[in-house]
């Protein structure tokens, strides 16, 4: 079965009073998101050996390979977004009870969080993701990534939650103000109560 765009939880618009336009959604999700569902879709057509596995196991089955870089960062981007689009939400930016103890817990405070959060965002030279993480030791931590590379690749953790600082992410509305852009999306976007959902 080919692979698809997930369904979002929300219209194209639905973000807009928090500060992500519709434009944004329109060229993010039905353009560049799309492009790497059709390409990874072309990739699988023409190599059996990634037919009848899940985007999951593509990822993991690819990664390190020079010669599977095309289907790596497709598959990769194709699970980044995903995930990206759950990570936001138009009731966004309140913390739930349980995932706020945690953050105190293992970071300090919520203000420590965003500010640890942010760092990784605006300092990720280039394109790339931040990532809030569940690590192996069990304890929540932020990472960063470059391009299409992400948790399933590099094992750090299972992954919570994640922003998007490609430069479609945010260009329509902020701009080159990448610090503003992440500011934003902690504070009004960030769906927490996913990441919540997932910390099990």
């Amino acid at each position: 079965m080919a692979f698809a765009l997930p369904t979002l939880a929300y219209s194209h618009s639905a973000l807009a009073e928090r500060g992500m336009c519709q434009e944004t959604l329109d060229l993010h999700y039905g353009k560049h998101h799309q492009s790497y569902v059709t390409a990874l879709n072309g990739f699988v057509e023409k190599d059996a050996s990634l037919q009848g596995k899940s985007l999951e196991e593509i990822i993991k089955a690819v990664t390190g390979k020079a010669d599977k870089v095309g289907v790596f960062n497709n598959a990769g981007q194709h699970w980044n977004h995903s995930l990206f689009w759950e990570s936001c939400s138009p009731k966004g930016g309140t913390l739930p009870g349980k995932l706020e103890k945690k953050i105190i817990e293992d970071f300090g405070s919520v203000a420590a969080f965003k500010d640890a959060f942010k760092a990784a965002a605006t300092s990720q030279f280039g394109s790339g993701w931040a990532w809030l993480v569940l690590a192996p030791s069990g304890k929540l931590a932020i990472t960063k990534t470059s391009n299409a590379d992400n948790p399933i690749a590099n094992g750090a953790g299972k992954a919570l939650l994640t922003c998007d600082v490609w430069e479609h992410a945010y260009y329509v509305d902020f701009r080159n103000r990448r610090p503003d852009f992440v500011t934003n999306w902690l504070d009004k976007i960030a769906n927490y109560e996913f990441a919540e959902s997932r910390l099990g």
